[in-house]
């Protein structure tokens, strides 16, 4: 069997033909490169019985030789690789001489870490047990799981200094030039991350011998010390600052660009977490805890222990009222612009629409979250590696709800990892699943540990906790009962179930749970370090300041929110069929209002009197309250039942005004085709007036338009109900409550000009200003007089130019009204370290 023998990084290996070989940043591989661009496990060496072979598996930078990309090569000697870029990614040369022995120590390309897999790794210690403390059993012996690298938290060692981690690559400055950063292989320093815009951020040297970060337009943003700097902007940087573009910073020293490329493996903690509600009732009480890198986290507690308080105060969303959360010692609230772009949130509810496919769902949010110089053949590359990492490519053309509850959830974290996220939180994920579906979501989270993320679940459920490296208990009234490894719990508490653990909270409700836990010894072995520093107040910097930049400018945002909601409407049948039948019926009912009659006054009587037309002003009624309907119908529910939708991506950089115009285009379009139908319906077959005041001959459209309008003023009213209440449930008696109480103020049943109040009120209401329209054009005041006041003519029914003009105006100007409200209701569903 021919030898074969790879150099990298300077030094030589003879391969052995009886094994295959793995390429990739995983530790636990055979050839690990501490470079972004290679992914996880990237590629294979192998001897297939006839020559030596390397295979790329689906990386997301690829494999290439000479400059092009390959997928399954045969190699001989003086072959030559490069991964994760064609260019200037690391490396690997191989040849036919063995002149090198093979080395003895593991190695790591890039100095990166454990090479050869084989090797035996020295054994882990166990932490020593704590002795038993009155009241409590011993624990059960036998060692917990320890992650591979101890971090915060932890009872080895001082928690590490972000600054202090060794750089990933050096960049060396030259006197006067200019070091441009992006993603397109022309600049001078390549990072490939989908989150990095092609051309966007350079470094300058200025005359007196500074450095300054200029950003180039960037979609995603440049930060200095997790603030971002202006659009196009720049910045002055002094010895300490930290430039930050995508999932890489950068520091200066001396005339060297360190760079450090967050892979993922970061440490993560909460210090003295404390939340303060109206009237000074603490809902979350002194909280922290430090976990290290590539852990995962499960908590627990009864309900009304704080945990979705938590993670609102972990992830963001919430910030604490005093304490830090730190990511990898940075601290988040304060960079939350920054570091948002690193953190995953996958809510109880999904967050994503279930009559799309699987991979048009994760299209439209990679479009949505990337840069907008992304191309869609990257977007696909993403999309499909996150597919395949999850196994669902099997299930990528399916429609998202005829998915099983676990493989929703594995939809709902795949749309999370499309942007590479370092710390991922889950809220109830397993909640409403079989135990068989819930094993297979906790082990789906132990691999994404594995694979190098920090994962933090909260959970009712108690069974799988054993995958978990450590386990947060929370205690009624939101203080920590303990931290610590899962398997030593129960004997913590004294109890063999977490039943029995539960109902000792319910029962002793007012125990000092947390004063328990710090004054035991697991307390000083998991969580002493992190809580032995002071607590603080939360020093916010000004809100402006830490709005984050969108990836998509607002016109790209608003087309793809469009295109994404016609697609949704479209692939539900049963709504397109409602929104053709609900009209037609609607419609179809004033027919039954003497068809043959027409729409014009009746003439006098022997008195001299007009004589009302009531079928009329009862067609007329009929079509109103039909058009409330129906525009407030195909509204009321959009915005409660996609909350949680605009939640996420909201946090992600989505532009609310270019959210709330994509459905006020296309359900406004779609009502307006129905109000269309409707007047169509219920004019076309009645003896209209020759002319009309505004369209001439073409009266049936200027009758038709008043009752257009109305739809879309209601569907804006709908809007506001979607946007205000809390549940789908209340939205339908709100919905029959606006719809009835439009019958007394169209000013058909009764007389509302001179009635004091009561016609003032009436301007509030839409269908007063559409009928009034309508009664314009028809001449109201001759076919509905006043009986008893002849004189007492309405002047919104006035026929003429500019009463019609006035009416129409008027329900634009509900409408505008109504899209202000909704704006500012949907500003309460946003993370508060957000809003304005």
């Amino acid at each position: 069997m021919p030898e074969l023998v790879l150099e990298t990084n300077g030094r030589t290996w003879t391969l052995d033909p009886s094994r295959s070989y793995t390429l990739g940043r995983d530790p636990q591989g055979d050839v690990v490169f501490d470079d972004a661009r290679v992914s996880w496990r990237h590629a294979t060496v192998s001897f297939n019985g006839r020559s030596w072979v390397i295979e790329d598996h689906g990386s997301t930078n690829g494999t290439f030789v000479q400059g092009q990309r390959i997928h399954q090569l045969e190699l001989g000697p003086g072959t030559a690789l490069h991964l994760g870029n064609a260019t200037d990614g690391p490396q690997v040369s191989l040849s036919g001489t063995a002149a090198v022995a093979q080395p003895q120590q593991p190695y790591a390309a890039q100095g990166a870490g454990p090479g050869w897999a084989g090797q035996q790794a020295p054994p882990q210690q166990t932490p020593q047990q704590p002795p038993a403390q009155q009241g409590w059993q011993q624990p059960q012996q036998g060692a917990p799981h320890i992650p591979q690298q101890q971090g915060l938290g932890g009872a080895a060692g001082a928690p590490p200094v972000y600054g202090d981690r060794s750089p990933t690559t050096f960049h060396q400055f030259s006197l006067g030039r200019v070091m441009r950063i992006g993603r397109a292989l022309e600049n001078d320093l390549v990072v490939s991350d989908l989150q990095v815009s092609r051309n966007h951020a350079e470094f300058h040297a200025t005359p007196d011998g500074r450095f300054e970060i200029r950003d180039l337009g960037s979609h995603n943003g440049t930060y200095v010390n997790g603030q971002p700097i202006a659009k196009g902007g720049s910045q002055l940087l002094g010895p300490t600052d930290i430039v930050g573009v995508g999932h890489s910073t950068f520091r200066i020293v001396g005339d060297r660009l360190e760079e450090f490329v967050d892979t993922g493996e970061v440490s993560f903690s909460a210090r003295h977490l404390t939340v303060t509600v109206d009237g000074g009732k603490q809902i979350l009480k002194d909280v922290s805890f430090g976990v290290p890198e590539k852990s995962l986290i499960a908590v627990i507690g009864p309900s009304g222990s704080g945990k979705s308080t938590l993670l609102k105060a972990l992830t963001g969303y919430r910030p604490a009222n005093q304490g830090e959360v730190l990511y990898d010692n940075r601290d988040l609230y304060k960079q939350f612009a920054e570091l948002r772009q690193r953190i995953g949130l996958v809510p109880q509810d999904d967050i994503l629409h279930k009559e799309l496919t699987v991979k048009k769902a994760l299209k439209y949010a990679a479009k949505l979250r990337f840069p907008a110089d992304t191309t869609g053949a990257e977007r696909e590359a993403r999309i499909d590696e996150v597919l395949r990492e999850l196994k669902l490519d099997i299930h990528k053309d399916k429609k998202v709800t005829s998915l099983s509850g676990g493989q929703r959830k594995r939809v709902s974290v795949a749309l999370e990892l499309l942007t590479k996220p370092s710390l991922i939180f889950l809220d109830e994920p397993t909640s409403g699943l079989d135990p068989g579906m819930d094993r297979d979501v906790m082990q789906l989270l132990r691999g994404l540990a594995d694979d190098g993320r920090t994962v933090l679940v909260v959970t009712h459920s108690v069974a799988e906790l054993a995958l978990c490296d450590k386990l947060l208990v929370m205690a009624p009234g939101g203080a920590v009962a303990y931290f610590g490894p899962p398997e030593e719990a129960l004997n913590f508490f004294g109890y063999d179930s977490w039943a029995d653990v539960f109902s000792a909270f319910e029962n002793y409700r007012d125990y000092d749970w947390a004063g328990r836990w710090k004054g035991s010894q697991h307390y000083q072995m998991y969580a002493a370090d992190i809580d032995a520093v002071a607590p603080q107040a939360v020093q916010m910097p000004p809100m402006q300041a830490i709005r984050p930049p969108k990836p998509q400018g607002w016109g790209s945002q608003l087309w793809t929110l469009i295109r994404r909601y016609v697609s949704v409407i479209a692939s539900d049948k049963g709504f397109m069929a409602l929104s053709v039948a609900l009209p037609a019926v609607l419609g179809a009912v004033s027919l039954l209002i003497d068809p043959d009659k027409g729409l014009l006054p009746n003439g006098a009587n022997a008195q001299g009197r007009i004589v009302p037309n009531g079928t009329a002003t009862t067609v007329l009624l009929i079509l109103a309250v039909g058009a409330c309907f129906a525009g407030a119908a195909n509204s009321v529910r959009e915005l409660i039942k996609e909350r949680v939708i605009y939640e996420r991506e909201r946090a992600t950089g989505l532009s609310r005004s270019a959210y709330l115009m994509s459905k006020v285009i296309v359900l406004g379009a779609i009502t307006m085709i129905q109000g269309a139908l409707i007047g169509a319906i219920g004019f076309v077959t009645r003896e209209l007036p020759e002319e009309g005041l505004v369209l001439g001959g073409a009266v049936l459209v200027e009758l038709s338009l008043p009752i257009m309008m109305l739809g879309f003023a209601s569907m804006m009213f709908g809007l506001v109900i979607s946007a205000l209440v809390k549940t789908a449930e209340k939205t339908m008696p709100l919905l029959v409550m606006f719809a009835v109480a439009q019958l007394p103020f169209t000013g058909c049943l009764l007389i509302l000009n001179g009635a004091i109040g009561v016609n003032q009120l009436s301007y509030l209401f839409p269908s007063r200003w559409a009928v009034a329209a309508a009664g314009a054009t028809l001449d109201f005041n001759k076919i509905f007089p006043d009986q008893d006041d002849p004189s007492n003519t309405d002047p919104l029914w006035e026929h003429t130019v500019g009463a019609w003009g006035l009416n129409m105006a008027a329900l634009l100007a509900l409408a505008v009204i109504c899209g202000i409200f909704v704006a500012r209701f949907l500003r309460r569903h946003e993370p508060e370290v957000m809003r304005k």
